[in-house]
C-alpha cells in the first residue's frame, strides 16, 4: 500500500485526477457491461420461454383442441340419422383438420427459425405424434366411410373398438409434447430467475467496490493535493492575489517541515521578489540618472554633428562647382583637339590639291613645249609654202596671160602662208609667255606645297598638345569627381551620424521615460520597512559620469584618420568633430 501511495504521489495532478476518475469510470463501464451481459442472458431466456417454448406450446394446444373436437364430431356422426346433420358434422370435421395442419405448419416454422432449440426428445415426441396421427386419421376415415354408406352399427363398432382408443392415444402423445414444453419453460424460467438474483448480488458487490475504490482515490487525491498546495486552495489563492497586488509583506502559514509545497514556494518567491524589486528600483534610478547624462551628451554631439554636416555640405557644393569648371575645360580641350584634327585634315587636303596643281602645271609646261614644237613646224611649213607661192608667182609671170589665174591663186596662197606665219609667231609668243608663267606657277606651287607640309606638321603638334591637354583635363575631372564623391559620401555618413545621434538622443529620452515608468511600476510593490533589500545601495550599470563624458567627447585619433582621408581643407571642421 505504501509503495502504491508513493508511486501515486509521483504522478502529476492531471495524471492523478485522470487515474482516479479512470478507475471509477472503469468500474462503471465494467458494471454496465456485466449488467448488459446479464440482461441479455435474461432476455434470451425470456425469448426462449415466450417466443419458442410458448409458440410450440400454443401450436400443441391447437393440435389437442383439433384432435379432441374431431373425436367428438366423429362420435356425433355415428349418432345422427339425418344426412343434413351428417354433412354439417363432416364440414366441421374438415375445418378442424385444416386447423391442425395450420398448427403443424406454424410449429415447423418455429422449429426452422430456431433449430438450436430443437432437442432429441422433441424430435421423438413429434415423430410419435405424427405416427399416431396417421393411424388415427385412417381409422377415422373408415368410420366416416361406413357412416356414409349408412352402416351405422359397423361405424359405431369401429368407433368404439378402434377409432376411439386411437384418438385417446393421439391426445396422450400431444399431451406428452405439451408437458415437455411446459417443463422446458419452467426450467428456463428458473434459470432466468437465478440469473436475475445473481445479477442483483453482483450489482450490489460492484457498487460497494466502486464506492470503496472511489473513496480511497478521493482520500489519496485530497491528501496529495493538500500536501502539494501546503494550505487550503482559498488560502493559496489569497496569498497569490496579495503578491499580484504587490503586497510582498503578506505572511502565510505553513505546516511543519513543509519546504516543497506551492505555498512554501510562493512564500520563498515573495522573499526573492523583495530583493529583486529593491534591486530593480535601484537599477531604475541609476538608469534614469545615466540616461539623462546620455541625453545631454547626445544633444551636444548632435549640435556639433550638424555643424560638421553643414561644413561638408558647403565643401560638397564647392567640389561640384570645381567639377563643373574642370568638366567645361575638358570639353573645351576636347573640342579644340577635334578642331585641330579637322584643320589637319583640311591642310592635308590643301597640300594634296597644291600637289595636284603642281602636277597640272608640269603637264601644262610639257604641253606648251609640245605646242611650241608644233608651232615651229607650222612656221616652217608656212615659210616653205611662201617660197613655193613665190616660185609659183614667178612661173606664172613667165607664163604670161595663161598663168594669170595661177598667179592670183599663188598670191592668195602666199598671203595665207604669211598669215599662218604671223599667227604661228603670235602663238609661239603666247606659248613662250605661258611657259614662263607655268614655270613661275610651278615654283609658287612648290613653295605652297612646302608651306602646307609645314602647316600640317604644326597642326599635328598642336593636335597632340590639345590631346595631352584633354587627357590631363579628363584625369583632373576624374580626380575632382572622386574627391567630390568622397566628400559626398562623408556628407552622407555625417548625415547618417546626425540621424543616429538624434535617434540615440530620442532613445536616451525614451530610456529615461521608461526608467521613470519602471520606478512608478516598482512603487506598486510594498517592501518591509528596514529590510536589507530596501536599504541596499543603488544598482550600478557599469558606466560612470566620466565614462559618459568620454563617450560624448570627440576622439583625436578618429579626427586624424578622417583628416588624412579628406585633406587639409576640412581640417578645422573635422578637428571640431
Amino acid at each position: 500500500m505504501s509503495s502504491l501511495t508513493a508511486r501515486f504521489s509521483r504522478l502529476g495532478i492531471r495524471s492523478r485526477l485522470v487515474s482516479g476518475f479512470s478507475a471509477v469510470l472503469v468500474l462503471i463501464v465494467a458494471l454496465t457491461l456485466i449488467g448488459i451481459s446479464q440482461v441479455n442472458s435474461i432476455d434470451r431466456g425470456l425469448t426462449t420461454i415466450n417466443d419458442i417454448n410458448g409458440a410450440k406450446l400454443r401450436h400443441a394446444i391447437d393440435w389437442r383442441g383439433s384432435v379432441h373436437d374431431r373425436a367428438i364430431l366423429l362420435r356425433d356422426m355415428t349418432l345422427v340419422t339425418s344426412d343434413a346433420d351428417l354433412d354439417a358434422l363432416q364440414a366441421d370435421y374438415q375445418v378442424l383438420a385444416e386447423n391442425y395442419e395450420r398448427a403443424t405448419g406454424g410449429l415447423s416454422d418455429v422449429m426452422s427459425a430456431a433449430p438450436d432449440s430443437v432437442t432429441d426428445r422433441e424430435r421423438t415426441l413429434l415423430a410419435a405424434i405424427e405416427s399416431q396421427a396417421a393411424a388415427t386419421q385412417a381409422l377415422a376415415a373408415d368410420v366416416m366411410a361406413q357412416r356414409q354408406d349408412g352402416n351405422l352399427p359397423a361405424a359405431r363398432q369401429q368407433l368404439l373398438a378402434a377409432a376411439g382408443p386411437a384418438f385417446f392415444a393421439w391426445l396422450d402423445e400431444i399431451n406428452g409434447f405439451i408437458d415437455y414444453q411446459e417443463s422446458n419453460s419452467a426450467a428456463d424460467t428458473a434459470v432466468a430467475r437465478d440469473t436475475a438474483e445473481g445479477f442483483q448480488i453482483l450489482m450490489l458487490g460492484l457498487c460497494l467496490a466502486a464506492l470503496l475504490i472511489g473513496g480511497i482515490i478521493a482520500y489519496l487525491l485530497s491528501r496529495q493535493l493538500l500536501r502539494e498546495l501546503g494550505a487550503e486552495p482559498h488560502e493559496v489563492k489569497a496569498f497569490a492575489e496579495a503578491i499580484g497586488r504587490g503586497e510582498l509583506t503578506t505572511a502565510g502559514r505553513l505546516r511543519k517541515n513543509d519546504d516543497h509545497s506551492i505555498m512554501a514556494s510562493q512564500m520563498n518567491m515573495a522573499r526573492q521578489l523583495q530583493g529583486i524589486v529593491a534591486q530593480v528600483r535601484a537599477a531604475a534610478d541609476a538608469v534614469a540618472s545615466n540616461s539623462e547624462q546620455i541625453a545631454e551628451g547626445n544633444n551636444d554631439l548632435a549640435s556639433r554633428t550638424q555643424q560638421q554636416a553643414s561644413a561638408l555640405t558647403q565643401t560638397a557644393s564647392a567640389m561640384e562647382e570645381l567639377n563643373g569648371t574642370v568638366s567645361q575645360n575638358s570639353a573645351n580641350a576636347e573640342q579644340a583637339s577635334s578642331e585641330a584634327e579637322g584643320a589637319s585634315v583640311t591642310a592635308r587636303r590643301g597640300g594634296a590639291a597644291v600637289q595636284q596643281v603642281a602636277e597640272t602645271m608640269n603637264d601644262l609646261d610639257r604641253s606648251s613645249s609640245e605646242i611650241a614644237s608644233i608651232i615651229s613646224t607650222i612656221d616652217n611649213i608656212a615659210f616653205q609654202t611662201n617660197i613655193l607661192a613665190l616660185n609659183a608667182s614667178v612661173e606664172a609671170a613667165r607664163a604670161g596671160e595663161h598663168g594669170r589665174g595661177f598667179a592670183v591663186v599663188a598670191a592668195e596662197v602666199r598671203k595665207l602662208a604669211q598669215n599662218s606665219a604671223n599667227a604661228a609667231r603670235e602663238i609661239n609668243e603666247l606659248i613662250t609667255s605661258n611657259v614662263e608663267r607655268v614655270k613661275h606657277g610651278n615654283a609658287r606651287a612648290a613653295d605652297a606645297s612646302q608651306a602646307t607640309e609645314e602647316i600640317i606638321e604644326a597642326i599635328g603638334r598642336v593636335s597632340q598638345i590639345m590631346q595631352e591637354i584633354s587627357q590631363a583635363s579628363a584625369e583632373q575631372r576624374t580626380g575632382v569627381q572622386e574627391a567630390g564623391k568622397a566628400v559626398y559620401e562623408m556628407d552622407q555618413v555625417t548625415q547618417q551620424n546626425a540621424i543616429l545621434v538624434n535617434q540615440s538622443a530620442s532613445s536616451a529620452a525614451n530610456l529615461s521615460q521608461h526608467a521613470q515608468q519602471l520606478i512608478n511600476a516598482m512603487s506598486a510593490f510594498h517592501l518591509p520597512q528596514g529590510s536589507a533589500a530596501a536599504n541596499r545601495a543603488p544598482f550600478s550599470l557599469g558606466a560612470t559620469n566620466a565614462d559618459w563624458r568620454t563617450l560624448s567627447d570627440p576622439q583625436p585619433s578618429r579626427s586624424r584618420s578622417t583628416k588624412s582621408i579628406v585633406g587639409q581643407r576640412l581640417q578645422p571642421e573635422w578637428e571640431n568633430f
